[in-house]
């Protein structure tokens, strides 16, 4: 199981999803460019001294990532056809979250095998990726049972 970030935006969530990344012990893969410097201030700040503890890759495009990583693909998106929690997850997947500004282009919607998406209450457009990410990630570990610590919750 692994989460990748789909050219992000903005540090400070980067730096919160490798926090979380760090204490469940899930890597991610970061797909380049990123808006931001890596070294940026905000990210550290979000990650505290957890992001060093982070399994962390980069990739300098959607191909070198592709290429390098096997596993289903499951899109995180506000426009996917499964929802939340009809989906069934698997021990390695790869759960993929765009850019906040821009989302995935076409050709990473269609190389996911599965387009998640978090059910809002009517007229709520979105959730911002980290808290976004960190939902569905819950989840995937609940059905996988992979919890740290040998929590094995059905």
């Amino acid at each position: 199981m692994r989460i990748a970030l789909y050219q992000p935006d903005i540090a400070g969530n980067v730096g919160t999803i490798l926090r979380m990344a760090a204490c469940f012990g899930v890597p991610v893969d970061i797909i380049e460019p990123c808006g931001f410097p890596f070294s940026d201030r905000a990210l550290k700040r979000a990650g505290m001294d957890y992001a060093s503890q982070a399994e962390t890759s980069r990739h300098a495009d959607w191909e070198s990532f592709a290429d390098s990583v096997a596993g289903r693909r499951v899109l995180l998106t506000v426009s996917g056809d499964t929802a939340l929690p009809d989906a069934v997850f698997t021990a390695d997947d790869i759960l993929i979250a765009g850019s906040e500004s821009a989302g995935v282009p076409p050709h990473v919607h269609e190389a996911a095998a599965l387009r998640l998406r978090i059910p809002l209450r009517p007229g709520m457009r979105s959730l911002n990726v980290a808290v976004a990410t960190g939902i569905a990630l819950g989840e995937m570990l609940r059905q996988t049972r992979r919890w740290p610590g040998g929590d094995k919750a059905p």
